[in-house]
C-alpha cells in the first residue's frame, strides 16, 4: 500500500511494481542494519508485514535477516495474493509450495511466507494473531489516522514486538524545474491526502511523528530517518505516473480546475528531478 499517489489513488500489481525500485533505493540502510542487529541469533524471525501487496518489503528486508525467516503477508482483501506469489517465486532461487504457504530459497535463507486477510481498520492488534518479532510495512502509515497510531501502539504495548515502517511520506516533495503551478497543486494534493482511507481522517505527512510518539508512550525506543526517492531521468515513467496521480488528487481536492491540472502533470511528465520526502522508523521496546 502507498500514500505516494498512485492513478486514482489505486494500488494496482503494476503502479507497486513501477515504484518498487525507487522504494528499495530509498529504504534507510542504517536503520535496516539495527533492525538486523536487534533480531539477530533468533531461531527463525517471525515477521508480519501490514498492507504487503505485492511483497516489496520482504524482496527488500529479507536479505538483510538470518538465515531462517517466516513471514506473514497481511492485507484486507486477495486481490494482490496471485501477483505476489509470482512475484516472490521469481525472486527467490528456488521455491516450493507447502499447502497454502511459499517456501523460497534465497541466498543463505530459506524465507517461509503465507499470506492471510486482516481488517486492519477495524482490529489492530490483528498482526499479533501471527506471534511475530517483528511488525513491518512500507507506505502504509500515512494512510491511517492518529487515532488508529494510538490503537495500534496500545495492542502493542508490552508484546515485545519491534515495530518498522518505511517509506512514510513527510511532504517534503519537490520538483525540477518549477512550475507555476506547484503550490497550488501541493496544496491540493496535501487535502485529499488527509482523506479517509478506510482507518480515519489521514495522518499523511505527520504520521511518523505521531506514530512515533503513540509508540513511545506505549514504551517504545523510537528512532526515525530519511527515506526520500531521488527520482531522475531514469525514472520518467515513474514521474509521468506520480505527477498524474498528485495531478490528480489536486483536482479531486478541489483546489485547481482541470485544466491546470492537466497542463502541470504533462510539465512534470518530463521533469528533469524530483524528491519525494519519506521517513523509515524503528521502535524497539525500552528494556
Amino acid at each position: 500500500m502507498s500514500a505516494t499517489p498512485a492513478p486514482a489513488a489505486t494500488f494496482s500489481a503494476g503502479w507497486l511494481a513501477l515504484r518498487e525500485a525507487a522504494d528499495h533505493r530509498a529504504r534507510n540502510g542504517a536503520l535496516e542494519a539495527e533492525l538486523a542487529r536487534h533480531l539477530a541469533g533468533q531461531k527463525v524471525v517471525r515477521i508480519v508485514d501490514l498492507g504487503a501487496g505485492t511483497g516489496s518489503s520482504l524482496r527488500a528486508l529479507a536479505p538483510r535477516l538470518g538465515p531462517r525467516q517466516h513471514w506473514t503477508l497481511l492485507d484486507h482483501d486477495g486481490a494482490l495474493e496471485g501477483p505476489a506469489r509470482a512475484q516472490l517465486a521469481a525472486f527467490a532461487q528456488g521455491w516450493r509450495a507447502e499447502g497454502q504457504a511459499l517456501v523460497l530459497a534465497l541466498p543463505g535463507r530459506e524465507v517461509t511466507v503465507e499470506f492471510a486477510r486482516a481488517d486492519l481498520a477495524a482490529d489492530p492488534a490483528a498482526p499479533l494473531a501471527h506471534r511475530p518479532q517483528l511488525v513491518t510495512a512500507s507506505a502504509f502509515y500515512d494512510l491511517v489516522s492518529a487515532h488508529w497510531c494510538g490503537r495500534f501502539a496500545a495492542a502493542l504495548a508490552g508484546s515485545g514486538v519491534l515495530v518498522h515502517g518505511a517509506l512514510t511520506c513527510d511532504g517534503r516533495d519537490s520538483w525540477t524545474p518549477q512550475h507555476p503551478a506547484d503550490a497550488a497543486i501541493a496544496a491540493g494534493f496535501r487535502a485529499h491526502q488527509a482523506t479517509d482511507k478506510g482507518f480515519g481522517p489521514a495522518a499523511g505527512p505527520d504520521a511518523a511523528a505521531i506514530l512515533a510518539a503513540a509508540l513511545d508512550q506505549a514504551g517504545y525506543g523510537v528512532s526515525c530517518a530519511e527515506s526520500p526517492w531521488r527520482l531522475g531521468p531514469q525514472d520518467g515513467a515513474l514521474m509521468a505516473q506520480l505527477a498524474a496521480g498528485t495531478a490528480e488528487a489536486a483536482r479531486a481536492a478541489g483546489h485547481v480546475d482541470g485544466t491546470t491540472a492537466d497542463d502541470w502533470a504533462q510539465a512534470r511528465a518530463g521533469a528533469q528531478a524530483c524528491i519525494i520526502g519519506h521517513l523509515d522508523l524503528l521502535a524497539v521496546p525500552k528494556g
